[in-house]
């Protein structure tokens, strides 16, 4: 399988840290608590196929889809402008939710799972996928995800076999969506970790040298590195305004390499957020227009600068009530978290220069 990063040392070490992360770090950025619950009333989990295939034709197969109420049409209460606006459409694929070791539905999550569906929705549909809605149609499949196992597993055939399971729903999802939603409509491509995964998968199987290549704004893959000799003709944006491109980084505390990204030999294409560049000078928290905490009450503007370092992205330790107890200092789980207004801004940036080079080429 070509993937979006060498799957060596990258597997057994990072990934067999997600779950300490998960653990430790949810509680400030992600909660399924009941503070979220109001978000998802409307919300039918009580579905299910014969076959274990998802059925796209039907809502209940998308977290996210702009013909039904779900997390990702929700905004943090303190954003001053609410306007929405439907001029592009985000086709986004969340991360790794099924996380339990012990893998009691398999290698691959099911798609019927109320539980999983539940925990997915009320955390990155919620605190991910919502950033796109004020300028985007949000698209979200539910997809028979791999295990976080799957990862590092000494079995390579059963972890390969796993993610291509889980991408085949993907595809599927996104062949559908175009079918079925898109009439010519501007793409944006959204991801974070295993979601990257696939995502690198998509944008070269679909938009790499294809006709649909015009239609993409740009992608933010994001959580997992994205080598510069992967892609074939797509670049990465090298200015806030520019488009058919995209746009990574991995979030670390500053000072902090891993061991296993030391390791790595090829060059991974690392955007600032905060000054959507490449520039490594250190972008100053006043940059920083708004994170989201777990509460999703409110953004916190100046949580954290961010200076690009080598092949990750490095920021300070955020400060917030009880981040006194925060001692881990891979950041992964809030890599859209911590930036969340200027995600929020860029895409319409991204979108309006899109339509705007359209228009003149028209």
């Amino acid at each position: 399988m070509n993937v979006v990063l060498s799957m060596t040392n990258y597997k057994r070490n990072f990934l067999l840290r997600v779950l300490i992360i998960v653990i430790l770090f949810v509680p400030f950025f992600y909660t399924s608590s009941c503070t979220t619950q109001k978000y998802i009333r409307s919300i039918n989990y009580n579905f299910k196929k014969d076959n274990s295939k998802p059925d796209y034709s039907k809502l209940n197969y998308w977290a996210a889809h702009p013909f039904k109420y779900d997390p990702s049409d929700n905004i943090p209460k303190g954003i001053k402008d609410k306007s929405k606006d439907s001029l592009a459409d985000v086709f986004f694929i969340y991360p790794t939710t099924y996380t339990d070791k012990k893998m009691p539905m398999g290698w691959n999550a099911g798609i019927n799972n109320k539980k999983l569906n539940k925990k997915t929705d009320n955390s990155t549909i919620l605190y991910q996928a919502s950033v796109f809605n004020k300028y985007c149609r949000v698209f979200a499949p539910r997809y028979r995800q791999a295990n976080i196992g799957a990862f590092y597993t000494l079995d390579t055939a059963k972890g390969e076999e796993a993610f291509n399971t889980a991408y085949e729903d993907v595809k599927a999802a996104f062949i559908f969506y175009l079918k079925n939603y898109n009439n010519g409509r501007p793409i944006i491509i959204a991801s974070h970790s295993q979601g990257t995964l696939h995502a690198g998968r998509l944008l070269k199987e679909f938009f790499e040298g294809k006709p649909l290549q015009k239609q993409l704004v740009c992608a933010y893959i994001i959580g997992l590195p994205v080598f510069d000799n992967y892609f074939s003709q797509l670049k990465p944006c090298s200015v806030s305004t520019a488009t058919g491109c995209f746009i990574s980084w991995r979030t670390f505390k500053e000072g902090y390499t891993p061991g296993y990204v030391k390791e790595e030999t090829l060059k991974a294409d690392v955007i600032n957020p905060l000054t959507w560049t490449m520039d490594t000078t250190k972008a100053p928290v006043r940059l920083n227009k708004g994170a989201v905490l777990k509460n999703f009450k409110k953004e916190n503007a100046g949580l954290v600068h961010a200076q690009i370092h080598k092949n990750i992205l490095w920021v300070n330790k955020p400060k917030f009530f009880g981040s006194v107890f925060l001692r881990i200092k891979n950041y992964h789980i809030a890599d859209y978290n911590l930036f969340y207004e200027n995600i929020r801004e860029n895409v319409g940036t991204r979108i309006y220069s899109f339509l705007e080079r359209n228009k003149r080429l028209n």
